[in-house]
């Protein structure tokens, strides 16, 4: 399954290339394509080190899903899941097949799902051999005999030096992520950021297992020594690789769960973690998978004489990825699943710096923050942000959700209700201040009240609740200063605290009674007040 044939098993796609088409190829195998057409450079220690040129994030505008009679009354139309023609993706789809013709392409056979019941099997098609390893790193290589009868029920095409045109394709701009429930596949195309292909298949399944009542979840998860899973709900940069990655913790994955009736699996077989000022100090787990052969980096700068990496360097993007198989992480588990949660962490990065570090939220508290899904921009990230900027993602991933939002929001409140999970709150953001002023919390601080709520340490101890934010804040946590628990007192001028803490609370308020007007009056009431 790993030789260069042209045209192989691709004809059941409309795909004849002229070129080698090389199907399954191992990870030293791809390096060698990689280095050989120019894609990459090998570190000092092994990486492969990739640029994705203009596009170094996703373009969630230019995410469309096909209109049309089976999947139409289930999409959540709007600007997250803007409509397409299926005209129009069947002329974009025959544009890209028809410029494949004439590229070398890499394929892979893959399965997204660690639970063999809701398991999908996943067919990419690809350019670029780098984007091929990826893939191959994220998402669960078959078993031999599982690739031997292998069928895909879906199909990625990636065409990254493919431009998509507006006035005949209906796209936005030349970048497109098209995807057609009827047909099953998935169309990008001018762009070579890589998580594309991870995220179409996220949003592909965030469509079909809720629709067998398996609820999806853009989340960590991890398992204690007692066999106890946790849950890391949280968007990108609050922490959710890097807290779900304890040594004293065994990682079922760091982003992508589903939990179904017997329990939590993991939707990838490797991690994506963000490398922006990594260290081995504070992550050593993600640190070591940086000094491997076998993981890609994206947009990590690098020397070019001595190829030593340097994450400090954010010149070329905030963004710089590292994709790795999650057997790299020491204490990963085999099976890619655990039972049902005890304990579910809501992570948030809040800038204002007045969410406290930790707090017990109720069932009603866990709903609205679950649909809520706040963090916070810091200054200065883009251009023209002088002061932070509130994000809310609903469910700690809107730009992947194909459905209603209350579709996942009634299925998690099923979920905790029937296993009585424990829900916290945690702000790995800033303290005695908003960014510019205050410091963030540290890491340490942090994996300090998180062991502890996991441990059930926290389940005796007496808590205070927050006059604006209506949730229960712990007034001891062992091993951490009990200053530092209580957001108000960090600051030095208590009035801006209290200025800047009903501010956020607006922000909060405003932002529910907009999108979640028909929500339980209970779970309403359970935000701040103002």
């Amino acid at each position: 399954m790993s030789t260069a044939q042209v045209g192989r098993n691709l004809e059941a796609h409309g795909v004849h290339s002229t070129k080698p088409v090389h199907f399954n190829l191992s990870a030293p195998t791809l390096y060698e394509h990689a280095i050989r057409r120019q894609e990459g450079l090998i570190a000092a220690d092994g990486p492969l080190v990739c640029r994705t040129g203009a596009h170094t994030g996703r373009s969630p505008n230019d995410k469309f899903v096909v209109k049309e009679p089976s999947s139409e009354a289930h999409v959540w139309w709007g600007k997250v899941n803007r409509p397409i023609e299926p005209a129009q993706f069947d002329r974009l789809r025959k544009d890209i097949v028809a410029h494949l013709k004439g590229q070398e392409l890499f394929v892979q056979d893959l399965h997204a799902g660690a639970d063999a019941e809701f398991r999908l099997p996943v067919r990419f098609i690809q350019e670029y051999a780098w984007h091929s390893l990826f893939v191959r790193n994220l998402f669960i290589v078959p078993s031999a005999a599982d690739l031997a009868g292998f069928e895909p029920q879906f199909t990625v095409l990636t065409a990254p030096t493919f431009k998509a045109d507006p006035a005949r394709h209906g796209t936005r701009s030349e970048v497109a992520i098209a995807v057609n429930f009827a047909s099953r596949e998935v169309l990008i195309c001018g762009t070579s950021y890589a998580g594309e292909n991870k995220k179409s298949i996220f949003t592909v399944l965030n469509y079909l297992l809720p629709l067998r009542h398996v609820l999806a979840m853009h989340c960590s998860a991890n398992i204690g020594a007692g066999g106890d899973t946790a849950l890391f709900f949280g968007l990108s940069g609050t922490g959710k690789t890097t807290l779900s990655s304890d040594p004293d913790r065994q990682l079922i994955g760091d982003d992508e769960h589903g939990w179904s009736d017997r329990g939590v699996f993991n939707f990838e077989g490797g991690c994506y973690a963000k490398m922006i000022r990594l260290s081995a100090e504070a992550e050593p787990q993600i640190y070591q998978t940086t000094r491997r052969f076998g993981t890609v980096l994206e947009n990590v700068v690098m020397d070019p004489n001595s190829r030593m990496l340097n994450f400090d360097d954010g010149s070329l993007t905030e963004n710089t990825r590292g994709a790795y198989p999650i057997e790299f992480i020491d204490n990963a588990v085999p099976s890619g699943s655990g039972g049902h949660p005890q304990n579910i962490v809501m992570l948030t990065a809040d800038a204002y710096g007045v969410l406290p570090p930790i707090a017990r939220l109720s069932a009603e508290g866990a709903m609205y923050h679950y649909l809520s899904g706040y963090t916070a921009k810091v200054a200065g990230t883009e251009k023209g942000v002088t002061e932070p900027s509130a994000t809310f993602s609903t469910c700690f991933g809107a730009p992947f959700l194909p459905l209603n939002p209350n579709v996942y929001a009634k299925q998690l409140g099923e979920r905790i209700a029937r296993h009585q999970s424990r829900v916290w709150l945690v702000n790995t953001g800033w303290t005695g201040g908003p960014h510019g002023v205050g410091s963030r919390m540290k890491i340490a601080y942090t994996r300090a009240m998180i062991r502890a709520a996991l441990a059930g340490a926290l389940d005796t101890v007496s808590y205070t609740r927050h006059p604006i934010f209506n949730i229960d804040v712990p007034t001891s946590v062992p091993g951490v200063p009990a200053e530092v628990l209580d957001p108000r007192g960090t600051w030095a001028d208590k009035a801006a605290y209290d200025a800047q803490a009903g501010k956020l609370a607006r922000m909060f308020v405003d932002n529910f009674k907009t999108n979640f007007a028909d929500a339980d009056p209970a779970v309403a009431a359970a935000g701040p007040t103002v």
